[in-house]
């Protein structure tokens, strides 16, 4: 059956995919149904990635982790997004290093896999760029940003995929940021 979403494109009804309640079928569609949030396999998910998504993710990461991005962390959302396998999120204090950071896995990811984003967003501001690599996303805010929004809820049942040592590193950092960049604006207004 087909219907007509808010964004007026047509697409069909989603097909309620096996025991774990996701959706499947047009883009629109892809969240899982409701009552259920994100990966519902109990214990320890498995990383259901394709093996070209977690090298992306992987070359990605270290890109990041080489220019000094904080909080990177990687999901596998293969399970409950058939547009894309994972998510690579990272985060910089500054919006020039925001820039550097996309800037550095875009040139990474071209040079040493011969992978180009079918989209870049987010580049005027520099506060939150996302490339678009179908097989993967890469997200990299602002520290204020990542804190402020905290895409990591949205995925944390899902699989978090195994990251580079330098990449694991990064951890707690934006955080620790925008905790001491509003202490020293707390400090300007006194």
């Amino acid at each position: 059956m087909v219907r007509e979403t808010l964004e007026g494109y047509l697409t069909a009804d989603p097909v309620v995919h096996g025991d774990c309640g996701t959706r499947r079928g047009s883009a629109v569609s892809q969240l899982p149904l409701p009552g259920r949030r994100g990966c519902p396999r109990p214990g320890k998910p498995l990383v259901t990635a394709t093996d070209r998504s977690l090298e992306l993710i992987n070359a990605a990461a270290q890109a990041a982790a080489d220019k000094l991005a904080h909080d990177i962390i990687a999901y596998d959302v293969s399970d409950v997004l058939s547009i894309t396998d994972a998510f690579l999120l990272a985060s910089a204090p500054s919006d020039r290093q925001v820039k550097s950071i996309v800037d550095e896995i875009e040139e990474r990811l071209n040079k040493d896999l011969g992978a180009k984003p079918v989209r870049r967003e987010g580049d005027r501001e520099a506060r939150w760029v996302l490339l678009d690599y179908v097989d993967i996303v890469v997200h990299v805010q602002h520290s204020e940003e990542r804190v402020f929004y905290a895409l990591e809820r949205l995925w944390k049942d899902c699989p978090e995929i195994d990251l580079p040592e330098e990449a694991k590193a990064t951890r707690g950092k934006a955080a620790e940021h925008a905790e001491a960049t509003a202490g020293e604006q707390d400090g300007e207004l006194l």
